[in-house]
């Protein structure tokens, strides 16, 4: 189970905590168990910072607060707040970043079973996307987006596999697998029957809830190998 904890402290010398957390980055690198922190000031109270430190475990945080280093951060730490810092340990009981839904929406509804009724609710309505074989600039919008996933699946009976997904920001990237089953004619093919297979990722960038902009990378020179469009 995920482990956070929260440190609440007061200081008026921030510019060396931001100093001395540089420093424990760089000491600590191939030991410390930390995953992800974050640090927020207090827009009432200038002086009013909480920093969350997130960990796989409980366990690997406490293997980190016996690093020598930490001890010495801690020491460091204290010195520099006004008054002692205040400690919370939680454990993560739920943690879901709220992009990835929308992406998971379209990824699974839209694009894996072909559910056009959910295009409204995940892409905005200027969305732009970066495909490496969109060109003409017809794929932007959302019946940009119902043409190209029209085409897709008209031409396959296909599935759609996430294998990995990193969200940071407004951004969402998504590694995939896909294999389609040749049923319609594409790119000029006739089709064949077989069964293909390709990888990929996409990223998207949310804006207001919705699917604002997209990049798609896929081994299309290796699809169309596979199709017989291209040399071996």
């Amino acid at each position: 189970m995920t482990f956070v904890q929260v440190i609440d402290y007061e200081t008026k010398r921030f510019d060396e905590m931001n100093s001395l957390i540089d420093r424990y980055a760089e000491q600590t690198a191939g030991k410390r168990t930390v995953t992800h922190t974050l640090i927020g000031r207090d827009r009432d109270s200038k002086t009013h910072y909480v920093d969350l430190v997130e960990f796989p475990s409980y366990e690997e945080a406490m293997r980190n607060s016996q690093l020598p280093e930490t001890d010495r951060m801690f020491q460091e730490m204290v010195a520099l707040c006004d008054g002692m810092p205040k400690f919370m340990n939680l454990d993560v009981v739920r943690d879901e970043y709220l992009n990835k839904l929308v992406v998971n929406r379209f990824l699974e509804e839209v694009v894996g079973k072909g559910n056009f009724d959910a295009i409204e609710d995940c892409i905005a309505a200027n969305y732009v996307t970066h495909d490496i074989m969109e060109k003409t600039g017809e794929g932007h919008g959302r019946e940009g987006i119902r043409k190209t996933v029209g085409m897709w699946r008209g031409a396959f009976d296909m599935t759609f596999d996430m294998t990995r997904q990193i969200a940071e920001g407004d951004c969402v990237t998504t590694l995939w697998d896909w294999k389609g089953t040749h049923k319609g004619e594409f790119m000029g093919v006739a089709p064949t029957g077989k069964e293909f297979t390709m990888s990929g990722c996409t990223t998207c960038r949310i804006e207001d809830g919705q699917i604002a902009e997209d990049w798609w990378y896929y081994d299309a020179p290796g699809l169309m190998r596979q199709m017989g469009m291209m040399p071996g």
